[in-house]
C-alpha cells in the first residue's frame, strides 16, 4: 500500500470535491480541477452506451467548457494503482506541469503526478 502524500489546503479543497463527485454519484471516479483562475470544477466517471469519459477527462471538459484556459491542479479519487493515460492526456493538455493527485475514497493521498 502507497504511503499518504501531504497536500497544501488548496489542493485537499479538490481532493474533497473529487470525493464528494464520487460519493454522490456512485461512479468509478470522481475528479477536481482548479484551474489558473482558482475555479473549481468537479465530475465523475461518464460510462453511457453513446459517451465515455473518465472522471478527470469530463472535469477537464467542463473547465474548457467554462472558459479555463489553463490549469493549477487536477486530482482524482479512484481505486486503480495509477492515473490512466487518457486522464493524464486530458490534464496536460491544458498544463504540462500541473500535479495530479491520486487519491483513495477515504481521501488520502496516495501519490501525485507532475
Amino acid at each position: 500500500m502507497a504511503e499518504p502524500t501531504a497536500v497544501d489546503p488548496e489542493d485537499a479543497k479538490i481532493v474533497t470535491l473529487a470525493r464528494s463527485a464520487r460519493a454522490r454519484t456512485g461512479a468509478a471516479e470522481g475528479a477536481a480541477v482548479r484551474d489558473t483562475d482558482g475555479r473549481t470544477y468537479a465530475a465523475c466517471t461518464v460510462a453511457l452506451p453513446s459517451l465515455r469519459l473518465t472522471a478527470l477527462q469530463a472535469a477537464v471538459a467542463a473547465a474548457v467548457a467554462s472558459g479555463a484556459e489553463g490549469l493549477e491542479a487536477a486530482a482524482v479519487v479512484t481505486d486503480a494503482g495509477e492515473v490512466d493515460g487518457e486522464s493524464l492526456a486530458a490534464v496536460r493538455d491544458l498544463a504540462q506541469d500541473a500535479p495530479v493527485l491520486r487519491a483513495d475514497a477515504a481521501g488520502t493521498v496516495l501519490d501525485v503526478v507532475s
